[in-house]
């Protein structure tokens, strides 16, 4: 879906209802019946009892995303760090040449050491063969530092892209995938039980019109299970305007939910957090991770530091989301 259509969808497509529920649609039930088999010989026939079984649809039964490193992955971090397989390759070059010259520094070493009438060469050889032994233990540092880092690097690429996969819902009848807001919209997603929903929902009311004017949409993951309601209308004194905006600041949610536990407990994990923490996460507009945290998101710190989507600065600052993590 091209981006100005979901631009779009987010900013026209109408809601009917004055409170939005983060309820998932109950699972579906199919009841299907059992097969009769073959009777053996001689059995008298009479009445076959059924048995009924009952299949539960969820978002379980769907597959996993890959763990292994895709290709786009490797993609972005060779543009992200385009001289580091040269640096490696020098590396491992300057490796080789200390090996060689250490080998040929004890071809030397072991006569002098043998023979007394050469015992003048031994400092010499002694301090051609350090050097070797040096940069050998210096230069294989530094490919072992390249390497991790580049692994790390990957492996972070592979989890957003993990993230990019994950759907979401945006009606009844229409859902996208993650990466397809990368330049339309600045997603927050929060995680945690429906008290920290409906109390992240309240710290965002005072930055409603900054958060849609920077292109923010709210993701909430309920982890507990209960289904927080938004009664968008509850003040008197807001007018339709500024409901309709705190409409679309929170009208997607996640489909799926187990993939989304799935990747989210993998974040804590690697982040040495309690998997029971409510946590947030803040996502620049080309769809990575430029913030996370435990507790509540900074409402206001969003929009002191993102740039509007529109107006001037449009374009401008587009890249100007943060520092990614």
């Amino acid at each position: 879906m091209a981006a100005p259509a979901l631009a779009s969808l987010l900013i026209s497509c109408p809601v009917r209802h004055r409170a939005l529920s983060l309820a998932s649609t109950p699972a579906p039930l199919v009841s299907g019946s059992g097969c009769c088999s073959p009777r053996p010989p001689g059995e008298r026939l009479g009445p076959t009892k059924r048995r009924h079984h009952i299949i539960r649809c969820s978002a379980a039964n769907k597959p996993s995303p890959s763990t292994e490193i895709s290709s786009t992955a490797k993609i972005r971090s060779e543009v992200l760090s385009p001289f580091r397989s040269v640096r490696m390759f020098f590396y491992v070059a300057f490796m080789a040449s200390g090996a060689l010259g250490g080998l040929i520094s004890i071809t030397r070493l072991v006569p002098a050491l043998v023979d007394s009438s050469r015992a003048a060469e031994l400092p010499e050889t002694l301090k051609g063969f350090g050097i070797d032994l040096g940069a050998v233990v210096l230069f294989a540092y530094l490919y072992t530092r390249e390497s991790s880092a580049k692994n790390a690097q990957l492996a972070k690429l592979s989890r957003e892209e993990n993230l990019s996969k994950l759907k979401l819902r945006v009606d009844e009848n229409r859902s996208i995938a993650v990466g397809d807001l990368r330049g339309v919209a600045r997603l927050v997603i929060l995680a945690g039980p429906a008290s920290y929903i409906a109390d992240s929902f309240a710290r965002s009311k005072p930055y409603t019109d900054g958060l849609v004017e920077r292109g923010v949409l709210v993701v909430p993951f309920v982890t507990d299970g209960s289904t927080p309601r938004f009664e968008l209308d509850e003040v008197e004194e807001d007018d339709e305007a500024t409901v309709d905006r705190r409409k679309r600041l929170w009208r997607l949610s996640p489909l799926y939910t187990s993939e989304w536990a799935k990747w989210l407990d993998e974040q804590k994990k690697l982040a040495n957090v309690s998997l029971d923490s409510p946590v947030y996460l803040s996502l620049r507009m080309d769809g990575r991770v430029r913030g996370s945290g435990v507790g509540y998101p900074p409402w206001n710190g969003l929009v002191a530091q993102l740039p509007p989507v529109k107006g001037l600065w449009s374009g401008l600052l587009d890249g100007m989301d943060g520092r990614v993590l």
